[in-house]
């Protein structure tokens, strides 16, 4: 069987504190969009993980798609699978790319062996993989609070508009941006794109990693500018970076930035 986990962008983040347990309360909007992965699995002889695409830095015994796998297997005593995950979503972007394979892995262990979990079960598995794998479980638009496991309905949607992704050839690592950051920078409501028309987000919505990532890194700021320049309603980081998105009314072409070391969606 196979699975084509996908990315999501965060509409505004908003750090709140830091925890007792090491990490922070946070406030953002999760938007599931149309970057995918590939996931397969396959019942084996032996246990085996393999991929192909975008390197993977961790090694295959600590994938999150092979800890997702033990951890259900170690409840329900599965067979032994070979999985292969074809990796698209860039890494080190705020897209959520390894939290989504693991929580497509929980989703299509679940459909592969009749398990019957519901999505309750299958989002407290995910809960035990990171922050924000819960989330991919339903895959649909949600306030995300706490640690970005806290989860509750809002209605937006980017049905009509059409998004622009840019990734530079950097990756930045979600540890290191939340020690750049300053909690509490920021006081907006962090349910804005549900109560705001997409035109009025620039005004208001905040990402609180920007500030520090961009001054690290000007090159990303210089590409949410270039979106903007270029007619974005919303340009934004995506979580910790180092992808950005623009917003548009309408469908444009951005030859420029093809010429350069980015990787560019259209989606």
């Amino acid at each position: 069987m196979i699975i084509f986990p996908n990315a999501k962008i965060n509409l505004g983040l908003k750090v709140i504190n830091r925890r007792d347990d090491g990490y922070h309360n946070i406030e953002t909007v999760l938007y599931p969009i149309n970057i995918k992965d590939a996931l397969e699995i396959v019942e084996f002889k032996e246990l085996q993980f393999s991929y192909s695409g975008i390197k993977i830095p961790a090694s295959p015994g600590d994938n999150l798609c092979m800890r997702a796998w033990h951890l259900i297997a170690g409840d329900f005593g599965l067979p032994n699978v070979h999985m292969h995950l074809h990796k698209q979503i860039p890494i080190g972007a705020g897209l959520g790319g390894g939290s989504s394979d693991a929580a497509f892995c929980i989703r299509l262990i679940n459909d592969k062996f009749n398990l019957g979990l519901s999505i309750s079960q299958m989002q407290d598995y995910a809960r035990q993989l990171g922050s924000d794998c819960a989330f991919f479980i339903n895959n649909t638009p949600v306030m995300a609070s706490g640690k970005g496991d806290v989860l509750s309905n809002i209605h937006v949607t980017l049905k009509n508009y059409y998004l622009i992704l840019v990734m530079p050839p950097i990756q930045i690592s979600t540890l290191r941006a939340y020690q750049g950051v300053m909690p509490g920078l920021t006081n907006f409501d962090p349910r804005l794109p549900e109560t705001l028309a997409v035109e009025e987000w620039r005004n208001f919505l905040v990402n609180d990693f920007e500030k520090s990532v961009f001054k690290i890194n000007p090159e990303i700021k210089k590409i949410k500018e270039f979106l903007y320049n270029h007619g974005a309603l919303y340009a934004s980081m995506s979580g910790s970076g180092a992808s950005v998105y623009g917003i548009f009314k309408q469908e444009i072409k951005l030859p420029e930035l093809q010429q350069h070391n980015f990787v560019f969606y259209d989606i």
